[in-house]
């Protein structure tokens, strides 16, 4: 019941941030969002929160050739807290795992940004690809929940999730990519079927591994949430774990195919 009221609330929140929020809301929210799930990261992997929550709001608000920049003082910085540190036998592997979170987090919400602004003909078809980008994997989420719970026997990465199946991973697929087929027709202009089915394909292989990827830092620090925000979810990075992979992928394909 829980999991379902947080997704009553985050649904809608959702949909007028981007589809109808002005946009210093809409840059506001997303740099929240990033925020949150930065801390929730470096609470995980021990990273210094403060230098990563900085440079990372940089880089959402910076123009895409200063963000390089960005990336490069950060690094510098990463690598001066050891010297710093009363013990240099973690201090180092904390500075790297600050790095990872920056590029991790918030480079993918520089994309959701840049979906968002996207120029083409039709300037609104950007926020209907970045609303793609969020619940293609969410649609993905359910379907692998309830196939996986039912009919899952297969596991799929056992030491990472012991809980994935390989059931659930194609019964996400399977519905991601009916989602793709009714929505990106519907919402964007002169998109044929099979190009609107292999989008949905990558972008929920690509959350797939993005959950993945966020379970084995869990697992590698022995915690089974990343926090406790959002009840019946677990922390902000559980929830948008998946997207931090796919909208990378989905700005990447929709830049090269100039939708």
């Amino acid at each position: 019941m829980k999991r379902i009221l947080t997704a009553l609330v985050l649904v809608p929140v959702t949909l007028y941030t981007v589809l109808l929020a002005p946009w210093p809301i809409f840059l506001l929210m997303v740099a929240l969002v990033a925020s949150l799930c930065f801390i929730e990261y470096a609470a995980i992997t021990q990273a210094f929160a403060p230098l990563g929550v900085v440079a990372g709001l940089l880089i959402l608000i910076a123009p895409p050739p200063e963000t390089t920049l960005i990336l490069f003082l950060s690094a510098l910085a990463a690598m001066c807290l050891p010297l710093a540190a009363e013990s240099l036998e973690k201090s180092v592997a904390r500075a790297g795992a600050l790095m990872l979170g920056i590029v991790y987090v918030f480079g993918a919400w520089k994309t959701a940004v840049l979906l968002h602004d996207l120029n083409t003909p039709r300037p609104e078809s950007g926020r209907y690809w970045l609303l793609f980008g969020l619940v293609v994997n969410w649609v993905g989420d359910t379907g692998a929940y309830y196939v996986g719970r039912k009919f899952g026997r297969r596991k799929l990465a056992p030491l990472v999730s012991p809980g994935k199946t390989w059931e659930g991973a194609i019964a996400s697929i399977v519905t991601a990519m009916i989602f793709g087929l009714i929505y990106l027709p519907i919402a964007i202009r002169g998109i044929s079927w099979p190009i609107a089915g292999g989008i949905a394909l990558l972008a929920n292989i690509a959350g797939q591994l993005g959950d993945l990827a966020e379970s084995a830092i869990k697992r590698s620090a022995g915690v089974k949430d990343s926090g406790k925000l959002l009840p019946g979810h677990g922390g902000m990075l559980d929830r948008v774990d998946s997207s931090l992979f796919s909208l990378p992928v989905i700005y990447t394909v929709v830049s090269l195919l100039h939708f």
